[in-house]
């Protein structure tokens, strides 16, 4: 039988029973969706990670010398303890940075974990859940802050410990009618009377978090409030990203002398940069990839099994038809090729029933929420795959019972 042939029956006994075809095929349909989508949300969330949440919470061209390590959250109970010993960073240590890195464009001190959420007040209006950082003035340039109105933090903001301080584009434009009159005014962050520098332009929202709820205070000013930070941070902008390896070098060898570490001596600090936070994220996400194959291997398992035991009641109701085509010259090859294509037909439109299906919710998910998605061939690929393997792979049996009938017998059968 030609393979021609083969396939216009296998879609004319589809057709035929679509109802039926239907329900044989929700569990591989379920499942390849299942596939696309969750793939989608990883990639574009790997994406949106590197283009975006890197730049946002580290700036662009930069690398920073901390306490702690981005990827902290993957370390064991020792590894933590261990951390918990090291030395603060302090002003001292920006210092050495900085003349360890002449050529560097910025660096900056800013205030890290635990980050206060205060309330800022300005007559009878409130914003609440804002984040307060405090940081000297290079960090304005190390996170690429434009102003929209008035000026940024200066260095006799931070040796004067001034009550002054610097809004994100939320809190000004949620405190007073016009933003741009906010610059003259004094608000209250954690019952402390500030006056305001600078209005900081929109950054816009990452994930559905606004990232300009926020508010910037001279890093002295905000020790004299909230007391030292546990994870205080240094961050170093470079002007080109090629010559980011070679500062993080420098960078770690002067703070290794400066903390007296001998040789063989592990650091005390971490010098991480944006591809340290892609890795920590990639890592997590490789958890999700690990429970996804065997998520879809048991819907493709039900799927292929629902399809045996259909295409074994389709070879019990065609018994007649069967035994008629062996009686007229069609060879136990010619049946088993007829049964097995239409079994990976059956299968091959489930998964692409799948793969349009998961390609819409994707997309859906992408319009009406702030997780974008990023459907990719590989994952299209695989998901077709899926689909013709569990036609072949469950339609071998039902095609080689059915080429083994006795026609006889066959013509027989009512």
């Amino acid at each position: 039988m030609p393979l021609q042939e083969a396939l216009r029956l296998a879609l004319q006994s589809i057709w035929s029973s679509k109802l039926r075809s239907f329900f044989t095929l929700l569990g591989i349909i379920v499942s390849v969706a299942f596939l696309v989508v969750v793939v989608a949300l990883i990639q574009g969330m790997n994406g949106y990670v590197r283009e975006n949440i890197t730049g946002a919470l580290i700036g662009t061209n930069a690398f920073q010398v901390r306490r702690t390590p981005i990827s902290v959250g993957l370390m064991d109970d020792d590894e933590v303890r261990a951390i918990n010993k090291r030395p603060l960073i302090t002003v001292k240590d920006a210092d050495v940075v900085r003349r360890a890195i002449p050529d560097a464009r910025a660096v900056s001190l800013q205030s890290g974990w635990p980050t206060p959420v205060s309330e800022v007040s300005y007559r009878s209006r409130r914003v609440e859940n804002v984040v307060v950082f405090g940081v000297t003035p290079p960090y304005q340039l190390v996170q690429d802050y434009r102003f929209q109105w008035g000026s940024p933090l200066a260095d006799p903001d931070v040796s004067g410990r001034r009550n002054v301080v610097v809004l994100g584009f939320d809190v000004a434009d949620r405190l007073f009618d016009d933003p741009a009159s906010a610059v003259g005014r004094k608000v209250r962050v954690a019952g402390r009377e500030l006056l305001v520098k600078g209005v900081i332009a929109k950054k816009g929202r990452v994930l559905g978090q606004s990232f300009d709820t926020f508010v910037l205070l001279p890093f002295t000013t905000f020790e004299s409030m909230y007391g030292r930070r546990k994870t205080t941070v240094i961050s170093v902008k470079m002007r080109e990203a090629t010559a980011i390896d070679e500062a993080m070098s420098r960078a770690e060898e002067a703070m290794r002398i400066a903390h007296r570490l001998r040789p063989g001596e592990p650091n005390d600090f971490t010098v991480d940069k944006a591809t340290a936070l892609v890795a920590f994220w990639r890592r997590l996400t490789q958890v999700l990839f690990t429970a996804i194959p065997a998520v879809v291997g048991i819907g493709i398992v039900v799927g292929g099994i629902v399809i045996m035991n259909i295409m074994l009641m389709a070879v019990n109701e065609r018994v007649h038809e069967i035994g008629i085509r062996k009686a007229v010259g069609a060879t136990r090859r010619d049946i088993r090729r007829q049964f097995l294509v239409e079994s990976v037909v059956l299968a091959s439109l489930g998964g692409s029933c799948g793969v349009m299906l998961g390609w819409g919710t994707a997309i859906l998910v992408a319009n009406i929420s702030p997780l974008p998605a990023q459907v990719t061939l590989w994952s299209v690929v695989i998901a077709l795959l899926l689909g013709a393997s569990a036609g072949v792979l469950f339609g071998v049996y039902p095609a080689a019972r059915a080429a083994r009938l006795d026609p006889i017998n066959a013509l027989r059968a009512e």
